[in-house]
């Protein structure tokens, strides 16, 4: 490492938010610019320890000392090409991924982890400003064919992949833009959608066709589809989402997040002019705990809400790990997102509620949700099942007037495309995969969360890579193409 004591002589740190109030204001990312020198004083914390245990940690295998050694000597081209040599889309998972390669990050053990997010993000931004990020076109043309469907990071990883090999790949979206949940799921704040633009730009320069508005087993059929190309890559996402059919779940006001969440990024675009619900003086209840409960919080808080609650049924998380929880898994911490920093400011108190679980929603004369009726609970193990017992005495009403269920998602949707193919699918609902990421269809192949259920971003690019390389195996007998991970090797996160 260019400074091998620098972890001795910097703390961590990251770029600041910007101020509550004013971010508020608008929907413009959240952070404000890391100084140049500041991120290389970052990179040099990262020790020269021998096994870094941060490349096994990132599924998509990245190269972070050598990324990060490139950046503390300001060689940022080469450190741009290590970096994309692994990852189509660093400068999604700079802003999106947990970052599980932090969690495993030897100076962890003891000291607070390398800034590898931000020094990734800083690396791919430098890399566009300075024009780096040109097409890389296929030397050769093979004359095959290959269907995409779906635009998430999993397609768009594979799609990249099989035209640089040189085959003709179209990606079938059955939304009006590119980019799946990137696009219609993630707010404003946390990703600008130029950022998806300029990438797809790339894309189509170097040839991969787009087709938005394409439902494939509805404005497509799955037989037109096998037979105008040579293998097909299933990336539709797990987007069934999770539902919660409890007394009063009819009554109006009550929404999935991927109801609210898509129409806040359709007004920022331009397409319409107002929600068509609005959480402006409203109160909000949001339930589900994860980053699209976050997403909600966020989004609602934008719109001007009067209050807000966040409802979590799981316990609260420690601060600190766990002795089940070692190093170098995934530290499950408690942390605290832009979001509800945004919320303790309005609210002036955290906004999230552990350990309680919905039991009925209230309606009013209309039939519009008013209330829900609540009850504390205790997680309780037994033979290796988990269930939640009601506390005594816990009972509790918050008002509301707009509800956002946020509780992930089940699986792929299986009307359509999926049942139209006859594809075999796992006793969880996803599509069944072999080692070679081939489904019980020939040649059709699946990636992504419609194969692994909900999951990462980092992990539905890695998956996107290694099929896109299996595909092209498969296609031409053999690939130059990278496989970061195998079907064998997935442990859910």
């Amino acid at each position: 490492m260019g400074d091998p004591t620098g972890f001795m002589k910097h703390d961590r740190a990251t770029p600041t938010r910007r101020p509550v109030p004013v971010r508020l204001l608008d929907w413009n990312e959240v952070y404000e610019p890391f100084d140049e020198g500041d991120l290389q004083t970052q990179a040099s914390r990262c020790m020269d320890c021998g096994i870094p245990f941060c490349n096994s940690g990132c599924p998509l295998g990245n190269l972070i000392p050598d990324f990060n050694d490139l950046v503390y000597r300001g060689e940022w081209k080469e450190a741009s090409e290590r970096l994309h040599a692994t990852n189509n889309f660093p400068e999604f998972t700079g802003r999106l991924c947990p970052a599980p390669c932090e969690g495993s990050c030897v100076l962890g053990i003891h000291e607070p982890p390398v800034t590898i997010k931000q020094v990734e993000i800083e690396i791919v931004e430098r890399a566009f400003a300075e024009g780096w990020v040109t097409p890389i076109m296929p030397l050769t043309k093979t004359g095959k064919s290959v269907a995409v469907v779906g635009s998430g990071p999993a397609g768009l990883a594979a799609a990249q992949q099989l035209t640089r090999a040189g085959h003709d790949v179209t990606v079938f979206e059955r939304a009006d833009r590119i980019g799946g949940l990137l696009r219609y799921g993630i707010p404003e704040f946390k990703m600008e959608k130029r950022i998806i633009d300029r990438r797809l730009e790339q894309m189509e320069a170097e040839g991969t066709v787009f087709r938005t508005g394409v439902n494939v087993g509805i404005d497509v059929t799955v037989d037109q589809l096998r037979a105008d190309h040579d293998a097909i890559v299933l990336a539709g996402g797990a987007t069934q989402w999770r539902d919660l059919p409890i007394p009063g779940r009819e009554a109006t006001g009550i929404l999935q997040a991927m109801e609210f969440l898509p129409p806040s990024n359709k007004v920022q675009l331009g397409d319409i002019d107002q929600h068509p619900v609005s959480a402006e003086g409203l109160d909000v209840v949001i339930i589900g705990g994860g980053d699209t409960g976050a997403d909600c919080l966020g989004t609602v808080l934008r719109h001007g809400c009067r209050s807000v609650r966040q409802l979590e049924i799981m316990p609260e998380p420690p601060g600190e790990r766990a002795e089940s929880n070692p190093w170098p898994t995934w530290p499950m911490i408690l942390r605290t997102p832009s979001a509800h920093e945004e919320a303790i400011d309005v609210e002036g108190r955290d906004v999230r509620e552990y350990a309680i679980n919905t039991l009925e929603f209230e309606t009013d004369d209309a039939g519009h949700v008013s209330a829900l009726r609540t009850v504390r609970v205790e997680q309780v193990v037994e033979d290796g099942r988990m269930r939640f017992e009601p506390v005594d005495g816990t009972e509790e009403e918050l008002p509301a007037q707009l509800v956002l269920l946020a509780m992930g998602f089940v699986g792929p949707e299986r009307e359509g495309m999926l049942t139209d193919l006859d594809v075999d699918l796992t006793q969880r609902g996803n599509v069944e995969r072999s080692a070679s990421w081939a489904t019980s269809v020939d040649d059709v192949f699946a990636c992504g969360d419609m194969g692994r259920g909900q999951s990462l971003i980092v992990w539905a690019i890695a998956e996107g890579r290694s099929c896109a390389a299996a595909v092209d195996q498969r296609l031409m007998g053999e690939t130059a193409l990278p496989s970061p991970v195998a079907t064998t090797d997935m442990p859910l996160r």
